[in-house]
């Protein structure tokens, strides 16, 4: 059985895989695509990030390929309708990195409603800031909306919880009557509620054609005006340009976008220059620990399914 890994994964993982598969690892095989096609065709197993394109025209070039593991949630990449066509399993590393984003929402969100963390060239140039500084607000007491209330949006409303905020959150998946609302201390509301009452927002979503531009400039507009955007889901699902201008004419708090509708974002984006503007490229759910955890989970669940026809 043969395995391919085209973007980076645990070198731990890996060698896992190797000793019990003909394992090819070249993290920068993503990049060049002839390569990729090649080495593809006696491939039983292909394993990705975000960057391959598991489309129609890859799996052509794999007609041995029986599992797709993907090191991380999102299936945006991946055409799942192909891969059932064919008969390919996909492996998604559910889980695995939702501690790491949850926290990156609670630490992006602390950070912007601080506005404090950004001074230290003009504090160590001598300057004293601190009447401009001395505003600031606090986590506890504030609400935070959930957009999304998988298994990310209800760690992240869990970690919200335990600094003082309360949680309201939306999903078209979970009905109001559902008991994960009240286990999880959580009201359920209309979108628009979500979005209109919270003092951060923070999407939890696939991108998918029903959220699209999910928040979109007449979003913002109801939006708290100190209020604080966060999007960790995908690109696509704000209106960046929207965010921009709201930014821009102080109707909107701040916000933090780690995921954009293009990746890497292009120079020039409407973003650039922003204040109270966090962006981080993609990297909300990586960390030393879930990078572990998404390797490790996805090798065992790879093996485990190559293993029967062994």
């Amino acid at each position: 059985m043969r395995i391919v890994i085209c973007e980076f994964m645990d070198s731990d993982a890996v060698a896992q895989l190797t000793a019990r598969f003909d394992v090819r690892y070249d993290k920068a095989l993503v990049d060049r695509p002839d390569d990729l096609a090649r080495e593809l065709a006696d491939a039983d197993a292909l394993i990705v990030r975000n960057r391959t394109s598991v489309d129609a025209t890859l799996i052509a070039c794999a007609p041995r390929l029986r599992v797709v593991g993907r090191l991380g949630v999102g299936l945006d990449n991946i055409d799942v309708d192909a891969c059932a066509a064919r008969g390919i399993e996909i492996i998604p590393a559910t889980g695995a990195n939702a501690l790491a984003v949850a926290e990156y929402v609670i630490a992006t969100a602390m950070l912007l409603l601080r506005g404090a963390y950004q001074t230290t060239s003009d504090v160590a140039a001598g300057n004293w800031p601190r009447a401009a500084l001395s505003n600031g607000r606090e986590m506890a007491g504030k609400t935070i909306g959930i957009i999304g209330f998988g298994g990310i949006g209800r760690l992240t409303g869990r970690l919200a919880r335990s600094l003082g905020m309360q949680a309201i959150g939306f999903d078209p998946q979970v009905p109001p009557a559902s008991p994960i609302w009240t286990d999880d201390q959580t009201l359920p509301r209309a979108l628009a509620d979500v979005i209109s009452q919270a003092d951060v927002v923070s999407l939890h979503v696939p991108l998918v054609p029903a959220t699209r531009n999910l928040i979109d400039a007449a979003d913002i507009a109801t939006m708290k005006a100190e209020a604080i955007l966060i999007n960790t889901s995908r690109g696509g699902v704000v209106d960046e340009i929207a965010v921009a201008a709201a930014l821009r004419a102080r109707k909107l708090g701040g916000a933090a976008l780690d995921v954009f509708e293009r990746e890497p974002l292009p120079a020039g984006s409407p973003l650039a220059g922003c204040p109270n503007l966090v962006l981080t490229p993609h990297i909300a759910g990586l960390t030393r620990e879930s990078n572990r955890r998404v390797s490790e989970l996805v090798a065992a669940k790879v093996a485990a399914a190559l293993a029967p026809a062994r």
